[in-house]
């Protein structure tokens, strides 16, 4: 029961062909449609065979390790400086060719792409899982249905990126300590240089006054509103300028001018309202207009908090400074409250889980074991039963309670059950196959059974001219012109 409950978050397999590798997809939601079907929305990961050639050597090169290594006569005591050299990575040197192939076929590369597919699709759960350098690489083929992945891949541009914290350290990252200075002695650098103040704590007003001067800078930043043009169309009406000239950005000003004017406040005062008129602070939240709102709003919901890709798609004109700053604002609103209040009331309507029984249905591609028989024994021709009497293309095993028929039709290659199903979760074969140019098909001298044929009688086996497991199923007697044709029997 439990093996067949899927929830959000679960990899699964997918079919969207059967005769076609499974597709692996990480389930983000289920959803019930009108009709009353549930589809999965699926985050994507692609295989190697999915992506091209040349991302696939680049992704190969990503894998190298970098080994730094002394040369020179110094090298031991370290007077040469360190040279770096691309090599394998050492575990994989002392892996076995068939284990290096099969590796492969672990292997994924995660998307940030999203798609809908039916969850009656679903054929079962398997894990994925960031590949950890300090962990085996055989332990990854011990794991049965478990894959990794290092590479995130784009659809849409071809690319291969690092899906990996970068480990900030130096002095770009992290703060220089001074030693720590002794009792009595001074610090001989120019403070001014290293910091500015902007507040005094000890200055020689009361909290009382300060209060009092805050109080005059929204009177002022209220005014100010009401003889700018654009502002009265933003806000019109006295309640929304009050409560736009009471932000931050008002009281920040205020206090900024109360400190450069040494806590003098009539001298404060006349700061704020200068010759030319009021002074009036505006933040994002004001700057911003409705339509760039909207934007920003569709903009997050498509790419969550990556600010950069927000600014080059949907907001170019706008610096990343003002667009984080709009972020941390625009959560402040009601317009959000209301958001996070809808979103929440979907996810609660939204299936947290749904039972998908086993698929029985048989495959199209099986290749029906009496029909075989029956083709071989009554002397058909090969077209009449595709494969008959081959080997696995995979393990070459001649002994299989299911066959079914693999790669292109003229070349009437088939798989055993077991190969078959690595083949559906693997996107590959055990071995590697003629069709890589890795290894020639199967034939005579290595084909493999488990369990070998009952011997054929000889004179069944000489009136059909056929053995059961040989891939040339026809003999034919010399003729009477040949050595050793006297008595021979012949076919017609």
């Amino acid at each position: 029961m439990a093996a067949n409950m899927y929830r959000v978050g679960d990899y699964v397999y997918f079919e969207n062909s059967s005769s076609n590798p499974y597709l692996i997809r990480r389930i983000e939601e289920l959803n019930k449609t009108a009709s009353g079907n549930v589809e999965a929305k699926v985050v994507c990961f692609y295989r190697r065979r999915d992506i091209s050639s040349s991302l696939v050597a680049l992704a190969d090169k990503h894998a190298t390790l970098s080994v730094c290594y002394k040369t020179g006569p110094g090298a031991d005591n370290g007077e040469e400086g360190e040279v770096e050299e691309e090599v394998e990575n050492p575990e994989m040197v002392d892996l076995p060719e068939k284990l290096k192939h099969q590796l492969r076929h672990r292997e994924l590369f995660l998307s940030r792409q999203l798609e809908s597919l039916p969850a009656t699709h679903i054929r079962g759960k398997c894990s994925v899982t960031l590949l950890n350098e300090t962990e085996s690489l055989k332990s990854y083929l011990e794991r049965e249905d478990f894959f990794f992945y290092s590479l995130v891949y784009d659809p849409q541009q071809k690319t291969l990126l690092a899906d990996k914290g970068e480990i900030r350290v130096g002095n770009r990252y992290q703060a220089d300590i001074t030693d720590l200075l002794k009792e009595g002695e001074e610090d001989g650098r120019d403070q001014s240089k290293l910091e500015t103040k902007v507040w005094e704590a000890h200055n020689p007003l009361v909290d009382k006054q300060i209060d009092q001067f805050l109080v005059v800078a929204r009177s002022v930043g209220t005014f100010a509103r009401a003889l700018d043009c654009s502002s009265s169309v933003r806000q019109p009406s006295l309640h929304m300028s009050a409560a736009a000239a009471s932000r931050d950005i008002t009281l920040f000003h205020a206090m900024d001018t109360l400190h450069r004017s040494v806590y003098d406040v009539a001298k404060a005062i006349s700061a704020l309202v200068p010759q030319g008129g009021p002074v009036l602070c505006r933040d994002e939240m004001e700057e911003w207009s409705a339509s760039e709102a909207s934007l920003f709003e569709e903009a997050l919901e498509k790419y969550g908090k990556d600010f950069t890709d927000i600014q080059q798609d949907f907001l170019p004109w706008k610096s990343l400074t003002s667009i984080i700053e709009y972020y941390y604002m625009w959560k402040t609103t009601d317009r959000y409250v209301q958001q996070k209040r809808l979103k929440a009331a979907e996810a609660e309507s939204k299936l947290k889980q749904v039972y998908i029984p086993n698929y029985n249905k048989p495959n199209p591609n099986q290749i029906s074991v009496n029909s075989i028989k029956a083709g071989v024994v009554n002397g058909g021709a090969p077209g009449q039963s595709p494969g008959a009497g081959r080997a696995c293309e995979s393990c070459y095993t001649t002994q299989s309670y299911q066959w079914y028929s693999w790669g292109p039709p003229n070349m009437q290659c088939r798989l055993c059950a077991s190969c078959w199903t690595y083949w559906k979760k693997y996107g590959g074969l055990k071995m590697p196959t003629r069709l890589d140019g890795e290894r020639p098909g199967p034939n005579r001298s290595n084909m493999v059974s488990a369990h070998p044929p009952p011997p054929v009688p000889r004179g069944l086996a000489r009136g059909h001219g056929a053995v059961l497991g040989r891939p040339a199923p026809f003999r034919r007697a010399p003729t009477a012109s040949q050595p050793g044709a006297a008595g021979a029997p012949s076919l017609p």
